[in-house]
C-alpha cells in the first residue's frame, strides 16, 4: 500500500471525487444527497438531507453500510442540516454507530464532562491556536473515532481544521519517516499546579497506586518527585497501519509536546524559571535524542500543506477517523460550544519503559 494514500479503498455509494452535490439515491425516496463539502478538497465528505426536520439518529443508524466506507476513504464525514442534537442525543447517536463510548483518561488537556461521556472541546483560551493532531497519538492506546457536535457555532473564525493524516506522511521526507518509525517519540511530562495539569486530573485519581498500574501496563516510566510532583516518560509509535484500509499514517503529537510548540514569550518565561528537565512537556526521539528545528519545521509545514478548513454551522456533527485525520481548532471570537465523544478503543499495546531519567538526559530539548 503506497504511503501517500492514493490507494483508497473502493469507493461507497456516495458520489466520489466526480460530479459534486449530486442527490444519492439512496432507498426508494432520495432521503440526503453526500458530496465533498469543498469541490478542491477530498475531504470531509458532506451528508445533508434532502427533507427539513429528519433526525440525524434515524438516518444514520439506518445507513452504517454507506457510512462506514465513506468514513474509510475520506478520513471525516459531516452531517449538516439534520434536526438538533442535546448531548445525550449525540451521545445515543456515537453508541449506535460505534459502540460504547470511551472514557476521557490520561488526559493532555482541560475538558469539562457535559453529559454521560460526552466532554467539552478542549477548554484552552479562545485566542489559542490548538495545531493539528491525532488525539491521543502520545499514547500507546487511542480513539479511533472521535465526533464533533457543534452545539452553539463562534461568531467569528474557531473552526475544527482537518488535514489528511496519509497525506501529511507523504510530505515528510523518507530519512525523516524512518528514523521515527524506527525510534519512535519519546514524550515527558511533568504534572503541577504551575506546570501541566495535575497528575490527578490526567489520571482521574488520587491514588498513587493506581496511576503506577496503569503506567505499568502502558510501559510508562513513572517517578515522583518533591511535594507530591509527577514526571512520567513513555515511548510511542511515530507512524500506523490503518487497520482496515491497510494504508500508512503519521500518527504521534512530537511537534506538539516539543517545547518549541510554546509562543515565544511562553518558552523563554520557562526556561528563565525551569531546568530542561522540569519543563512541562517535551518530546524527542524514543532513544532520548533531541529533535532537530529543521524536523520539526517540517513537520509542521506538511500539516500546513494539507489543512483544511471550513466554518462551523450550528447542528453540524463530524465523524473523523482518528486515524486517517488530525485536527485542530483555530483561535475565535463569541461563545463557541463544541462537544466531544470518542469512541472505538485502538492502540498498539505497552511498549518498552523509557529510559530512566537522568537530569537533563530526560529528553533534553533543542533551541531554535
Amino acid at each position: 500500500m503506497s504511503e501517500s494514500g492514493s490507494d483508497h479503498p473502493k469507493a461507497p455509494p456516495f458520489p466520489g471525487p466526480g460530479p459534486r452535490r449530486k442527490p444519492v439515491k439512496l432507498s426508494e425516496e432520495s432521503l440526503v444527497r453526500g458530496g465533498l463539502l469543498l469541490p478542491d478538497r477530498s475531504l470531509p465528505f458532506a451528508v445533508q438531507p434532502t427533507l427539513p426536520g429528519m433526525r440525524l439518529l434515524t438516518y444514520a443508524t439506518g445507513h452504517r453500510e454507506l457510512l462506514d466506507p465513506a468514513l474509510a476513504r475520506h478520513g471525516a464525514v459531516l452531517f449538516r442540516g439534520f434536526s438538533g442534537l442535546t448531548p445525550a442525543g449525540f451521545e445515543q447517536l456515537i453508541g449506535e454507530l460505534s459502540g460504547a463510548l470511551l472514557e476521557y483518561t490520561h488526559r493532555s488537556t482541560p475538558r469539562t464532562r457535559v453529559s454521560g461521556r460526552i466532554f467539552t472541546s478542549t477548554e484552552y483560551p479562545p485566542e489559542q491556536t490548538i495545531p493539528l493532531h491525532n488525539e491521543q497519538a502520545y499514547a500507546r492506546g487511542w480513539p479511533q473515532r472521535i465526533y464533533f457536535c457543534c452545539m452553539q457555532a463562534p461568531a467569528q473564525a474557531g473552526e475544527t481544521p482537518l488535514a489528511d493524516s496519509r497525506r501529511v506522511l507523504a510530505r515528510i521526507s523518507p530519512a525523516v519517516r524512518e528514523r521515527f518509525r524506527r525510534t519512535g517519540v519519546m514524550y515527558v511530562r511533568n504534572y503541577g499546579e504551575q506546570l501541566d495539569l495535575p497528575w490527578q486530573e490526567v489520571f482521574q485519581t488520587h491514588d498513587r497506586r493506581e496511576v503506577e498500574a496503569y503506567c505499568r501496563a502502558m510501559g510508562i516510566s513513572v517517578e515522583w518527585r518533591d511535594g507530591g510532583r509527577l514526571r512520567t516518560s513513555q515511548v510511542a509509535q511515530a507512524t500506523l497501519t490503518h487497520p482496515v484500509t491497510g494504508e500508512d499514517v503519521w500518527f504521534n503529537q512530537a511537534h506538539l509536546f516539543h517545547f518549541s510548540s510554546l509562543e515565544p514569550a511562553v518558552r523563554d518565561a520557562l526556561l528563565a524559571v525551569f531546568e530542561p528537565e522540569e519543563l512541562p512537556r517535551n518530546a524527542c526521539y524514543g532513544d532520548g535524542t533531541p529533535i532537530e528545528p529543521p524536523v520539526l519545521e517540517e513537520i509542521r509545514e506538511a500539516y500546513r500543506a494539507e489543512e483544511v478548513v471550513f466554518p462551523w454551522q450550528e447542528g453540524d456533527v463530524l465523524m473523523v477517523d482518528n486515524l486517517l485525520v488530525a485536527h485542530g481548532r483555530r483561535p475565535f471570537t463569541g461563545p463557541r460550544r463544541i462537544v466531544v465523544g470518542m469512541s472505538s478503543p485502538g492502540g498498539a499495546g505497552p511498549g518498552p519503559e523509557s529510559p530512566s531519567f537522568q537530569g537533563t538526559a530526560a529528553c533534553p530539548p533543542t533551541r531554535d
